[in-house]
């Protein structure tokens, strides 16, 4: 047989990586053990890319479940994969599938999810003096890799935690907030050492926000300001104490996003920032009687924020403001922690619909992420 031409065989290779580049993560992984040309063209890290930019978004959930502790067992917890359909069409089953299931270490706590990566954290805490130790990897569930642990960061046991990705880089970062405190920790997957940076406004952070919300390419925290101390009344609360600070993982510099400007008066509790289908959402209650949801339409510009929904507890059938597991399919669907603890309820604003579930009755609680299968593994 006549030797291919270089110009033939360069075309080929293109067009192999062109349709490939379509065939969802999963079994585009098999297709690995095709040939070696294949493998070749499917570990390429152009093709990984590309693979990611076509890959569908917002289609995926990882859940992370935890057992409730009853007297004499151990915590124990897993994470689950399930597509967004199916958890719809019936949460129950989706989060007790065996398929797609992987088991974490009760040290275990997933810092946030980016590209097809999941960030978990192992942390051992002495609370009774008040520090934890934190090391951090990188985990994809589809492929199996599994990065080197970073250097261990002591750090107050009031932290949040946040985890993106520097496109400008080529880097996937880890960054740490202190209560009370004007510094951060940032730790890039590509480096070997945390980097401190000062000059950040002291400030609490709220319990809601365990991590920080990474959306285009920052990571964003909902805090209170701090000028007097570490202790405070809700009550004395004004609405130039609340802010929402972006961290820029390019410039490892912050800025401060301004609220809504339709939020006039202090919410009766704590409002809950989120990034859900790649949009930023401030949610809070409203004269303790109805919910209101803001998102904004074009990230980084405060005059985009949009009141998107505002419906009254009585109709939702809750007695005061849940916290929100998961928002769908562009803000169109809310699920809101029901009555109770495993009671979920579903509500779809297109139609003004309200459906409860009640979940995991085998005594679990979970916390939900938005997923993107991919072959991303980074150096």
């Amino acid at each position: 047989m006549a030797a291919q031409h270089p110009t033939a065989a360069l075309l080929l290779c293109e067009v192999v990586m062109e349709i490939l580049s379509w065939v969802p993560a999963k079994p585009v992984t098999r297709l690995k053990l095709v040939c070696k040309s294949w493998n070749s063209i499917i570990s390429h890290p152009h093709f990984v890319k590309l693979h990611l930019h076509r890959s569908p978004k917002n289609a995926i959930l990882l859940f992370t479940r935890t057992q409730a502790l009853t007297l004499g067992e151990k915590e124990k917890q897993d994470l689950v994969l399930s597509s967004v359909e199916s958890f719809i069409r019936n949460p129950s089953s989706s989060l007790d599938a065996q398929e797609n299931r992987h088991s974490l270490h009760v040290d275990d706590r997933v810092s946030g999810s980016c590209n097809g990566l999941v960030c978990v954290a192992r942390m051992l805490c002495d609370h009774n003096n008040g520090v934890c130790d934190i090391w951090f990897r990188l985990w994809n569930p589809l492929t199996g890799f599994v990065s080197e642990n970073s250097p261990c960061l002591r750090v107050n046991v009031y932290n949040s935690l946040g985890f993106g990705y520097d496109e400008s880089s080529d880097s996937y970062k880890v960054v740490t907030l202190i209560r009370d405190s004007v510094t951060a920790q940032v730790y890039s997957f590509r480096g070997s050492s945390w980097k401190t940076i000062n000059s950040l406004p002291a400030f609490l952070l709220f319990a809601e926000d365990i991590n920080g919300h990474f959306i285009g390419g920052t990571l964003n925290w909902l805090v209170l300001r701090n000028p007097h101390g570490p202790g405070y009344d809700w009550a004395d609360v004004t609405l130039d104490m609340l802010m929402i600070v972006s961290f820029d993982l390019k410039s490892d510099t912050h800025k401060q996003i301004l609220l809504p400007k339709g939020i006039d008066e202090v919410p009766g509790q704590t409002p809950i920032l989120g990034v859900w289908g790649n949009r930023l959402y401030l949610l809070h209650n409203y004269k303790n009687t109805h919910f209101i949801a803001w998102q904004m339409k074009e990230f980084g510009d405060e005059n985009s924020w949009t009141q998107l929904l505002k419906i009254s507890f009585h109709h939702l059938g809750v007695e005061m403001l849940s916290f929100p597991e998961f928002i769908f399919e562009n803000g169109n669907i809310f699920m809101l922690r029901g009555r109770h603890r495993f009671e979920e309820v579903f509500y779809d604003r297109r139609d003004n619909s309200v459906k409860r579930v009640n979940i995991l009755a085998n005594n679990c609680y979970f916390h939900a992420f938005d997923y993107v299968e991919s072959l991303v593994q980074p150096c």
